[in-house]
């Protein structure tokens, strides 16, 4: 069960992000990479120089890096076997947001990693919502039991993780 102080704190972190100033939030965002005369083979080096590893790389790696077993993080994640080898056999598989940020929790990762993680999949933890701030948080905090983040978002009255 999480603290009173742990769910003050939430409140006041989601309080605080929730009012950062929007207009500094576009100009981090604003990455213009479109090039009108950009030809087919420039577009091909660009994707090729850029691509990052997919989530299946990234997962495998971080499991592989704490030395656990695949069936203790799907377990730890609340997933089944099944869908847990639907990620690891299909390295084009994209999983729901959820899914990814369940993994991420497993895995025990901190903000950095997990985004990463996250980032592989499609996604990303936002800073304007609520759910994401939620995540964030415990992250930070390293509160990673399911059921204990699964809380501090009924705390705040949003839908649990794999619910």
């Amino acid at each position: 069960m999480l603290h009173k102080k742990i769910l003050v704190e939430l409140k006041e972190y989601i309080d605080f992000h929730l009012t950062r100033d929007e207009f500094a939030l576009c100009l981090e965002a604003q990455h213009p990479i479109y090039k009108e005369d950009m030809l087919t083979g420039e577009l091909e080096d660009f994707i090729k120089e850029n691509r990052k590893p997919t989530l299946n790389q990234i997962l495998f790696r971080y499991i592989d890096e704490k030395g656990v077993h695949d069936s203790v993080i799907y377990k730890k994640a609340g997933l089944d076997r099944r869908h847990f080898s639907k990620i690891r056999s299909n390295p084009e598989y994209h999983p729901k947001k959820q899914t990814a940020i369940a993994l991420a929790l497993a895995l025990e990762l901190g903000v950095e990693d997990a985004e990463d993680l996250l980032n592989a999949a499609g996604y990303s933890l936002s800073d304007s919502d609520k759910s994401d701030l939620v995540i964030r948080f415990c992250l930070e905090k390293e509160i990673y039991d399911l059921q204990m983040v699964n809380e501090a978002l009924d705390h705040v009255q949003l839908k649990p993780l794999n619910a």
